[in-house]
């Protein structure tokens, strides 16, 4: 066998590696007391033995309604759905960025319920094999500070957090406290009574992003992965591109046939896109992005990873 040296880059879970993950629909608490629900992959055990309190702790984008809402009241559920083609393909639509949560639960056909921990709490996904009710540990590493930050979503300047609350400039780390875990009850008593190989839950098994058309998985049955395509309907126009590519702070320039090359980006990550591009274009000394300049721009993106 023959190794390659990858270069790594951001978001090295979908472009460095084939990186299994469970698929979570992660509900929050919305400052008017609605529920809304954002599809997660990082999220992963952190405490699990000789503490006062176990953990789990998420990686997620600080802009990100499920962050901002963590950030405000921290309460949320870890949602764990079946593979089942539906649910599946109802986490990847609440997964989109660029939508309110109003906007996005409007279509919601996932059944919610009231979970089981104290307090004002996110409501559940009915239908998940188990759940986890969670409160963010927010005195860790001062987390709480981090809070001075709610609103701010193109981007928080330093300092940074290194493992809880605001980590990066669009980061944010989690280590949420298990209040609750709650189990369907056949796959409890499959816990309790000892596990054979028809026990276990039906789980998909998700490989992320690893395209700009299709979100990868494992099906629970079947050799292959499969994809769920994901819907563009929360792309820009190619006004709303150029209306924000004339308001950065940079000197270079870009015309409406490179904002058309631009209009399948996510709004939330259009700023920062751009400013990428700005300052690729500065550093080779081009002032005008046209088309031509914005496939060379391409390239030497690509070149660098």
């Amino acid at each position: 066998m023959s190794f390659k040296s990858l270069k790594v880059v951001d978001n090295i879970y979908q472009n460095n590696l084939f990186f299994p993950m469970p698929t979570v629909g992660i509900s929050t608490l919305c400052e008017d007391g609605t529920t809304t629900i954002g599809s997660y992959s990082l999220i992963f055990p952190y405490y699990i033995a000789g503490k006062d309190y176990y953990a789990m702790i998420l990686e997620c984008r600080n802009s990100s309604n499920t962050a901002q809402n963590l950030l405000r009241n921290g309460k949320c559920a870890l949602n764990f759905i079946k593979d089942d083609k539906k649910a599946f393909k109802e986490l990847v639509r609440l997964g989109f960025p660029g939508k309110t949560p109003a906007e996005k639960m409007k279509d919601c056909n996932f059944e919610l319920v009231k979970g089981e921990a104290e307090g004002e709490r996110p409501l559940i996904i009915k239908d998940a094999y188990q759940v986890i009710e969670c409160t963010w540990d927010d005195t860790l590493e001062d987390g709480f500070k981090s809070k001075a930050h709610i609103g701010e979503l193109e981007g928080v300047e330093p300092p940074y957090n290194n493992f809880n609350g605001i980590t990066s400039k669009f980061g944010c780390h989690f280590i949420l406290k298990i209040d609750k875990i709650l189990m369907e009850d056949k796959y409890a008593d499959n816990l309790k009574n000892g596990l054979k190989k028809r026990s276990f839950p039906p789980v998909p098994v998700d490989y992320g992003y690893h395209d700009s058309k299709n979100f990868w998985y494992k099906k629970f049955k079947g050799i292959l992965p499969t994809s769920e395509p994901i819907a563009t309907s929360n792309a820009g126009s190619v006004d709303s591109v150029m209306y924000c590519a004339e308001r950065l702070d940079t000197p270079v320039k870009f015309t409406k046939e490179a904002c058309e090359l631009y209009v399948k980006i996510p709004r939330p990550f259009v700023k920062a896109a751009l400013l990428e591009i700005a300052q690729i274009a500065e550093e080779n000394g081009i002032s005008v992005i046209d088309k031509e300049a914005a496939l060379k721009i391409a390239e030497i993106k690509r070149s660098r990873k």
